[in-house]
């Protein structure tokens, strides 16, 4: 091969990698203009409206691993839910305050609860103890 061969393919993978680069950067940030911003939003239970569950505070167990593999800590905040897969999000209410989170475990094992909530996120809600709330799938 000669050297003016080599060159320019030495060239032309360089202008192929700042190509990619470039493309990898314009799609990180949404790709200007003609990009929007998806938030996630409430999808409406059955009749345009929420479900209805009680919810409990689920007791401290922090630092330990949760059954969908998140480590529990006095921020995390989370459901249990014996049902929905580990992940599933989901729009929490009580009061006026609504919270968008996500199952974070399996549970809850006191019968008549739909929902355990953590600690962070019975706290951003104001549930005390066990309480009704409404709930939404989020997309």
């Amino acid at each position: 091969m000669s050297p003016s061969l080599v060159q320019r393919v030495v060239g032309l993978g360089a202008v192929a990698l700042l190509a990619a680069v470039a493309a990898l950067a314009i799609s990180a940030r949404g790709g200007g203009s003609t990009s929007t911003t998806t938030l996630a939003q409430r999808v409406p239970a059955p009749g345009g409206g929420w479900y209805h569950a009680v919810a409990g505070v689920a007791r401290p167990r922090l630092g330990a691993h949760t059954a969908c593999g998140h480590v529990l800590r006095p921020t995390t905040e989370g459901v249990s839910d014996p049902v929905l897969p580990c992940g599933a999000k989901l729009f929490i209410g009580f009061g006026k305050t609504e919270v968008l989170t996500q199952v974070i475990d399996r549970g809850p094992s006191v019968p008549g609860r739909r929902f355990e909530l953590t600690r962070a996120l019975a706290d951003a809600l104001g549930v005390r103890g066990a309480q009704p709330v409404r709930w939404a799938f989020a997309r």
